[in-house]
C-alpha cells in the first residue's frame, strides 16, 4: 500500500501519470477534483479501501504545500502566506468531507477502524501545522504590520483569524508545553471517538421486544405497524420491536398504556453509556473533562469554558450563566405548573402514581387533547416527509428566489438519499443539496447539516458548495409514507436553515466560508427557519393529507397555533438543564476524578430541577459535548443565545410580512452570505439596525405577554 501511495503522490507532483493509471491506484479518486456533474462525490466509485491511502496522500501533499510557504525566500505577503495556507490541503479536505460524512451517516466496523487508525495521524498532522514556528513567524509579521498592507476587510479577517488560531493552538508554548499539548490532542481525539462509538453501540444494541398484543394498548396503529416491521427486520417475526431511535421510543412514551414498559424503554434510553459494560462512558467523561482543563491551563486559561468562549459572542462564562439562569427563572415555575397539571390527570384517572419522567410524554398527550382537542396522530397524515421538504423549498423560493430540481444522475451513498440542484432566481447554479432523513443502524442519532464541499473563490472561479441534511425521522412503512411529528417538521426546517447558510455563502476564502462562524451565531440561520414551519399561510402551501391530497383544515391549523406554546416549561427546562450541566463540567478549575452520576445529580440539585424532568442529554450520551475534541463543549447554551437573535430577527419579518422581499434580501446579504467575514454582532446589526432585544425570546416561549 505504501508503495502504491508513493507512485500516486509522484503522479500528482510530477504530472507524470495519465488518468487511467491514476484511477487504478487506491485513493487516487480523491487526488483531484471529482470529474462528475457539479463536482459531486462519485460514491459509486469510492470504496472503503480508498480512504487510508487518500488520507496519507492528502497529509503528504499539504505538508509539501506548507513547506513551500515556509521556505519561500520572498518576504511574507497575504498571497504567498495567508492565501497559500487557506488554499492548502484541498485533497485532505476532499477525503475528510466524504469519509466523515459517511462515518456519521452510514458507518460500519471497517469505517470505525479507519477512523481510529487515522485519528492520531490527522491530529499530529494538524499539530504539525499549527505548531510550525516558521509558518507562524510569517503570519505574525503580516499581523503586526497589517495597517500598512492595504488589505480588504475580508483579507484582514482571514489574517486575524489565522493569527488567533495559531496562538490558541499553542504556538507560544515552550517545547515541553508543545509536546504535552500534542499528547493531549491525541488522547482527546481517541477518547471522543470511543465515546461516540459507545453511544452508537448502546443505541443499536437495545430492543424492547413485545410478544403480548395486550402490551400495545394505547398505541396508534401506525406505531404498531412500524414496530411489527422492525420486529420482522430483527428476526422477531410476529412480535413488535421498539428501539432507542427517537421515532420509536418517543411515540411509545406518548401513547403506551403499559407504564412498566414505558419505564423500561425510557430508562434504557437515558442509561446509554452508563451500564458498567464495555460501552460505559463514565471513565471517558472524566478523562475528557480533565484533559480539556489541562489543555486550557497550558494555554493560559483558568478553565475550558474561558478558552472556548473567548472567540464566541458570549465572551465569558458569566454571560452564559446569566442568560441560562434568567431563562431558568421563567422556565422552572412553568415546568412545575405543567407537572401539577399532569399529576392531576393521573389522579383523576385513578392511576395511583407519583408522576415520573417516563410518564411526562404520556400525560402530556392527554393534556394536549384536553386543552386543545388535539391529538398529534391526527396531524401526522398532513406531514408526509416529502411534502414537508417541498414546503421548506417553497419557503426558500418565496424568500430568496431559490429553485430545487431533483437529480437522478448523481451517485448517492445510500438509496435513501435524494439529491437536488439548487438554482438562484436568475437560473444560476447555487449548490447541490442532499437529504438523508431516515434512521438506520449505521447512522448516529439526531439531525445535522454538513458539506461535501464548502463554497470559496479560487483563481477567480466561484466554487459552489455541496451541502447535506441528515435526520432520523419515521421511516415509511409498507403501506404508509414517512409521516412526521410536529417536532420532526420543526427539525427539518431547522436543519434546512443551516443548509441555506452553507448554500448561500458568497465569500472569497475557504476558511471564512458558510457555517464557519462563532458557535453561538451558527444557530441563527437554522432557528429562524423554524418560525415559518407552522405559520397558517405556510401550512396551506405544503401540509396536505398523504392519502386524499386535502389541504390541512383551518380547524387543525387553529389548534396548532393555539398549542404553539404548550409544554414550553418542560421543553425549556430540559434544555437549560443540559446547557448548565455542560457549563458546570467545563468551568471546573481543578482536575478531579469524576463520579459522573454524582456530579450530574449535584448539578441538577443546585438548580432545583424537579424529579419529573431529566436534562435533555444526560452525561453518558451527551454527544454534543463529548463526541468531539471540542464540538459544542461549553457551547450547548448556543441554541438559546442564538434564539435571542432569531426571535428578534423574525420580528423584522413579522412587522413587514413573513415573505417581505427587502427583509429577506437584507438577511441573505448580511447573514446568510457573509460567513465569518466580519464580527457576528456587526453583521446582525447591519441586517436589523440594532442589537437584538431578548424580550422576543420570552414572548415566543410564552413566559411573558
Amino acid at each position: 500500500m505504501k508503495q502504491g501511495l508513493l507512485i500516486t503522490f509522484a503522479c500528482m507532483t510530477l504530472l507524470a501519470c495519465n488518468n487511467q493509471q491514476k484511477a487504478t491506484e487506491k485513493g487516487a479518486i480523491f487526488l483531484s477534483e471529482f470529474d462528475t456533474p457539479y463536482g459531486a462525490p462519485p460514491f459509486d466509485q469510492i470504496t472503503v479501501e480508498d480512504y487510508v491511502p487518500a488520507f496519507e496522500a492528502g497529509m503528504a501533499l499539504q505538508s509539501e504545500e506548507i513547506d513551500a510557504i515556509v521556505n519561500n525566500p520572498d518576504a511574507p505577503t497575504f498571497e504567498n502566506t495567508i492565501l497559500a495556507l487557506d488554499n492548502s490541503g484541498s485533497v485532505l479536505d476532499r477525503v475528510s468531507s466524504v469519509f466523515y460524512g459517511l462515518e456519521g451517516t452510514d458507518t460500519n466496523q471497517e469505517m470505525q477502524n479507519i477512523k481510529a487508525e487515522m485519528s492520531p495521524k490527522l491530529t499530529a498532522h494538524s499539530d504539525n501545522i499549527s505548531l510550525n514556528e516558521k509558518l507562524f513567524e510569517r503570519i505574525k509579521t503580516l499581523y503586526d504590520n497589517a495597517a500598512s498592507l492595504d488589505l480588504t476587510p475580508e483579507q484582514f479577517r482571514l489574517l486575524e483569524q489565522n493569527y488567533k488560531n495559531f496562538v490558541r493552538s499553542g504556538i507560544m508554548l515552550d517545547e515541553a508545553g508543545k509536546e504535552r499539548l500534542r499528547e493531549i490532542n491525541k488522547q482527546l481525539s481517541a477518547l471522543t471517538i470511543q465515546f461516540n462509538n459507545n453511544v452508537l453501540a448502546e443505541t443499536n444494541n437495545y430492543k424492547l421486544v413485545i410478544d403480548n398484543e395486550a402490551d400495545l394498548a394505547g398505541l396508534p396503529q401506525s406505531v404498531i405497524s412500524a414496530a411489527a416491521e422492525a420486529a420482522t427486520a430483527a428476526g422477531e417475526e410476529g412480535k413488535w420491536v421498539f428501539t432507542l431511535h427517537k421515532p420509536s421510543w418517543i411515540p411509545f412514551l406518548q401513547y403506551a398504556d403499559n407504564r412498566d414498559l414505558r419505564e423500561k424503554l425510557y430508562k434504557a434510553m437515558y442509561m446509554r453509556g452508563n451500564n458498567d459494560n464495555e460501552f460505559d462512558n463514565k471513565a471517558l467523561i472524566s478523562e475528557i473533562v480533565n484533559l480539556r482543563l489541562e489543555r486550557s491551563k497550558l494555554l493560559g486559561y483558568k478553565n475550558f469554558a474561558a478558552y472556548a468562549l473567548e472567540e464566541r459572542m458570549a465572551k465569558n462564562q458569566e454571560n452564559v450563566y446569566k442568560l441560562l439562569n434568567d431563562v431558568w427563572a421563567y422556565a422552572l415555575p412553568q415546568a412545575k405548573k405543567e407537572a401539577a397539571e399532569l399529576q392531576a390527570i393521573a389522579d383523576r384517572e385513578g392511576a395511583n402514581i407519583e408522576l415520573a419522567s417516563w410518564d411526562w410524554w404520556y400525560y402530556t398527550e392527554k393534556l394536549r387533547q384536553e386543552k386543545y382537542n388535539l391529538n398529534e396522530e391526527e396531524l401526522r397524515p398532513y406531514f408526509k416527509m416529502e411534502n414537508v421538504r417541498e414546503g421548506v423549498f417553497m419557503v426558500a423560493n418565496k424568500l430568496y428566489g431559490l429553485n430545487f430540481k431533483k437529480l437522478d444522475n448523481i451517485p448517492v451513498y445510500n438509496p435513501e438519499v435524494d439529491v437536488y440542484e439548487v438554482t438562484d432566481a436568475d437560473g444560476s447554479h447555487i449548490a447541490l443539496f442532499y437529504t438523508d432523513y431516515f434512521p438506520r443502524a449505521g447512522k448516529r442519532a439526531g439531525a445535522w447539516m454538513s458539506s461535501f464541499r464548502k463554497q470559496s473563490t479560487r483563481d477567480g472561479e466561484d466554487i459552489r458548495p455541496i451541502v447535506y441534511n441528515v435526520g432520523n425521522f419515521t421511516k415509511p412503512l409498507a403501506d404508509t409514507p414517512s409521516l412526521l411529528s410536529l417536532d420532526d417538521v420543526e427539525t427539518l426546517f431547522h436543519e434546512f436553515g443551516h443548509a441555506l447558510h452553507g448554500m448561500l455563502s458568497r465569500v472569497t476564502y475557504h476558511g471564512l466560508s458558510g457555517t464557519s462562524v462563532a458557535r453561538d451565531f451558527v444557530e441563527l440561520p437554522s432557528q429562524i427557519m423554524e418560525h415559518w414551519a407552522f405559520k397558517p399561510e405556510v401550512l396551506k402551501m405544503y401540509a396536505r393529507h398523504y392519502d386524499t391530497g386535502e389541504a390541512i383544515p383551518d380547524e387543525l391549523i387553529g389548534k396548532i397555533e393555539a398549542s404553539g406554546k404548550f409544554n414550553m416549561g418542560f421543553i425549556t427546562t430540559e434544555f437549560v438543564a443540559a446547557a448548565l450541566l455542560d457549563m458546570d463540567y467545563h468551568t471546573q478549575t481543578e482536575e478531579q476524578q469524576y463520579d459522573v452520576n454524582a456530579f450530574e445529580k449535584a448539578s441538577m440539585d443546585k438548580i432545583g430541577l424537579i424529579d419529573q424532568i431529566i436534562p435533555r442529554y444526560k452525561s453518558t450520551y451527551y454527544s454534543h459535548i463529548f463526541s468531539n475534541p471540542e464540538g459544542y463543549a461549553s457551547g450547548y447554551y448556543s441554541y438559546l443565545w442564538s434564539e435571542v437573535l432569531d426571535a428578534d430577527a423574525f420580528q423584522a419579518f413579522a412587522e413587514k410580512g413573513i415573505f417581505d422581499q427587502e427583509t429577506a434580501r437584507l438577511f441573505r446579504e448580511h447573514v446568510l452570505s457573509k460567513g465569518n467575514t466580519a464580527d457576528p454582532m456587526e453583521l446582525y446589526k447591519k441586517f436589523r439596525g440594532a442589537e437584538p432585544d431578548p424580550v422576543y425570546l420570552l414572548k415566543n416561549r410564552g413566559f411573558i405577554e
